[in-house]
C-alpha cells in the first residue's frame, strides 16, 4: 500500500514548526487512515469527511499533543475514550518507545482499534469502561471527552494527564483539587482547542 502524496503533505506542511515525522511512522498513520476511511461506512467513528480536514483535526491534533507530551522508555499512557483511535494511535507511532492501552466502552469500536492497531505492537486495546480497568498507567490522554469523566480516574488509573480541549473544557478543569496544571497551549487548528497537562501534587509539574 503506497502513502498517496497528499497525505505526507498535509502532515509536513502542518506540524513542520513541531516535529518531523519518519517514512515508517508516515506509512503507520496511513495504515490506520485507510481502515476508519473504510470502517467508517459502516459504523460512526468520524463525522469529518475524508481527506486533509480529517488529517488536520484528527492526527495533527493528536501529534501536537504526542509531541508536547515528553515520555520516558517504558511509560504506560492511557487513552480514555478512545473512539477512532486519537490521541492514543499517533502517539503510540510518535512514541514507540511507550505501551499505550487504548481504552473504548463502545465494543464496535473497540474492535475496529483491534483491527486497525494489529501493526503496531506497542498498543493494546481495552474493551470496556475505564472505571472497571484493574491496571495502573503513568500518564491518562483525552481528546473530546469530557474533562470531568477523565479527571475522576486520577490518580486511581494515573498521577499524570494530557488533555485537548475546547475554551470551556478548560475553564471546567480549573476547579479540580489536587491537580497542579501547566500553561495552556493553544492549538494552531480550529477555534479555541487547547493542549494541557496536569499532575497531582505529589507529581507537580
Amino acid at each position: 500500500m503506497a502513502v498517496p502524496v497528499w497525505f505526507t503533505e498535509v502532515l509536513d506542511r502542518e506540524l513542520r514548526p513541531w516535529l518531523t515525522l519518519s517514512e515508517d511512522q508516515i506509512f503507520s498513520l496511513y495504515t490506520h487512515y485507510s481502515l476508519l476511511e473504510r470502517w467508517n461506512e459502516k459504523i460512526s467513528l468520524t463525522s469529518v469527511e475524508p481527506g486533509p480536514e480529517l488529517v488536520i483535526r484528527h492526527y495533527c491534533e493528536s501529534l501536537f499533543l504526542a509531541s508536547h507530551l515528553g515520555s520516558e522508555p517504558g511509560e504506560r499512557v492511557a487513552d480514555l475514550g478512545s473512539g477512532a483511535g486519537f490521541p492514543g494511535v499517533p502517539l503510540a507511532v510518535y512514541h514507540p518507545q511507550c505501551h499505550v492501552f487504548l481504552i473504548e466502552s463502545v465494543q464496535r469500536k473497540a474492535v475496529f482499534l483491534r483491527e486497525a492497531t494489529r501493526h503496531l505492537p506497542n498498543i493494546e486495546v481495552l474493551g470496556g469502561r475505564a472505571e472497571d480497568v484493574q491496571s495502573a498507567f503513568d500518564w491518562i490522554v483525552s481528546r473530546a471527552v469530557n474533562p470531568g469523566d477523565v479527571l475522576k480516574n486520577i490518580p486511581s488509573l494515573a498521577p499524570k494527564v494530557g488533555l485537548l480541549l475546547s475554551e470551556r473544557g478548560l475553564g471546567q478543569i480549573k476547579s479540580r483539587q489536587g491537580i497542579a496544571w501547566s500553561e495552556p497551549v493553544r492549538l494552531p487548528w480550529g477555534d479555541r482547542k487547547f493542549f494541557v497537562i496536569g499532575s497531582t501534587w505529589n507529581n507537580s509539574l
